[in-house]
Parts: C-alpha cells; structure tokens; sequence
C-alpha cells in the first residue's frame, strides 16, 4: 500500500504543527518529522492546498490551516475519545472510592473532558471544559512525560512559559525535565497540593496505536484517605491501558 507513508507523514506533521504555539519554519517540521527538507517541502505544499496548512511566506512558517480547525471541530462534536473512556472512569471510580477525571493536552494546558464524582468527596475545579496549566496537573505531566523531549521544549520554551496556582511546582524546563524523569522511572505522574490545596493526585497517559499520548486519565483525592498511593496509582494505569486499547480498537 503505497500511501501508507505519506499518510503517515501528513498525520506527523499535523500532530506536531498542533503541538506548537507558533507558526514553524520548514526546516524544523523536516526534522521534527524525520523527512528529507525536499519530501517536507513538497508534502507541506500538498497540505497548504488541501487547506490543512497555512503558509506564512513573510516569515518562511507554516501553521495549521482551516481545514485542520474543521476536523478538530468535528471531533469536538463527536467526542469519540469522551465515549470510549467514560465507562473505564466510571469502573474506576467504583473500584477507588475516588473521584477520576480524563483530560487531553491543549497546548501547555490540559482540558477535561470527563469527569467522573465520586460520593462524598470534595468538589474539584476538574469541571469539563476546565484549562490548567499541564506541568501542575497529574494528567499533565502523564501526557508530558510520554511525549520526546523536543516537544516539551517546543512547549515551554522559557520561564513564561511556567504558569503557578499557588506558588509550587516546576519554574524551568530543567526542573519540568527532572520531574518528567521522576515520573516515568515511577511509573505513574503525581502532584500534591499544586492544583488545590489539600488534594493530591495521581495519573497515567492512555496512547494512540502510534504510542503518542492522547490524554492522561487521573484520580484525584484527600492525601488522607489513601493509604496505599502506588495500589490506588496502579488502578489508574490499567484504567489507562483500558482505554488505550479501546481508542485502538481493541
């Protein structure tokens, strides 16, 4: 199947446009991508009149085009990934006591998109449609922690970049890096405090057939009641290959 490929590369180049804040010069894209700077420049070129990719000619840049906004729209009105993780969130909930929630990376925030109360817990500023910054959040830092380093680079570029609640939490990248490292070698993402004060959380990042992170499902609870903070992280993680295969279509 000879598109096989260059599907594949257009689906790179739109993912990766869609991680950044800026519009990208067409050497990065090549390279990001993993792709001759000739095939990027004549792939790009393809995009741009398919609408998926807007050229900047003043500033030798490429952006996502009205086309990719339509798809995401559609997606936004389907909410596929909502559907598929909704009973996985709900099965969790049952099984922790806990309140859970799915979120998605939207630049250098997360988005909920799900959210699961449990009985009698505290109410959470988790609300669907809610934007936080991704490095304070546990479903943040999940997501980060699964995605190649220049991508988080690309997204915290300097020390603007690092957004505070109330006064904790990564202030550069060489500390966003070593928490990413800390996370992985865990196996799990966790925060305490850095959202709400009192509430801790714990999270883990459900992939796309490619392995990219498509969101980071968490549970969010009262560092008081749980005893057991790996058991209770081990729920998530399997909540999170759940819906990893269900997003595959397993």
């Amino acid at each position: 199947m000879p598109q096989v490929p260059a599907a594949t590369r257009t689906l790179r180049v739109l993912r990766f446009l869609a991680t950044q804040p800026a519009p990208v010069p067409l050497d990065r894209i090549a390279r990001e991508v993993g792709m001759p700077r000739s095939s990027a420049y004549h792939l790009l070129a393809a995009m741009t009149d398919e609408g998926f990719v807007v050229h900047l000619p003043e500033e030798h840049r490429y952006a996502l085009g009205v086309a990719a906004f339509e798809v995401g729209s559609g997606y936004t009105r389907q909410a596929p990934l909502a559907r598929l993780a909704r009973r996985p969130l709900v099965d969790l909930v049952d099984r922790c006591g806990q309140s859970a929630h799915l979120a998605v990376l939207h630049g250098r925030d997360v988005l909920y998109v799900v959210e699961e109360r449990a009985p009698g817990r505290p109410p959470l500023v988790t609300d669907v449609g809610v934007r936080l910054p991704a490095q304070l959040t546990a479903s943040g830092r999940a997501v980060l922690a699964a995605l190649p380093a220049p991508q988080v680079r690309a997204l915290f570029p300097d020390r603007g970049a690092f957004v505070q609640r109330h006064g904790v939490g990564p202030t550069s990248l060489p500390a966003l890096r070593r928490l990413l490292v800390e996370t992985r070698s865990r196996g799990y993402a966790a925060e305490d405090g850095e959202v709400t004060p009192g509430l801790a959380s714990v999270a883990s990042a459900a992939l796309d057939p490619t392995g990219h992170p498509v969101a980071g499902v968490a549970v969010t609870y009262e560092p008081g009641t749980v005893t057991d903070v790996p058991a209770l992280a081990a729920l998530v993680r399997r909540t999170a290959q759940l819906v990893t295969r269900r997003v595959a279509g397993r």
